[in-house]
């Protein structure tokens, strides 16, 4: 009888210290979970702005009319469009 108490003993603190260092795992990987969201939130918070920036700016149609400029705008719109389908808010 004694035995098993000694053995129930020892596998209930056991379990105990490993769930208490799960959780502490646990509980780092979600801060640093937070703080990517964080990042990635300001990451398409950026791609919103340039993007109604860069519509502002294709409506004018000041790039169209020179050959590099427009070549390099044109690419640009490119990698925009690119970035707003990486947008975290569309998911």
């Amino acid at each position: 009888m004694i035995i098993t108490i000694v053995i129930l003993s020892i596998l209930v603190v056991t379990l105990g210290f490993t769930t208490i260092n799960l959780l502490r795992k646990n509980e780092k990987q979600e801060d640093i979970l937070a703080s990517y969201m964080t990042y990635l939130n300001k990451i398409s918070d950026i791609i919103d702005v340039s993007e109604k920036k860069l519509k502002e700016i294709d409506d004018k149609g000041s790039f169209q009319s020179d050959d590099e400029i427009g070549w390099f705008f044109e690419h640009i719109k490119m990698i925009q469009k690119v970035l707003s389908q990486f947008n975290i808010k569309n998911l």
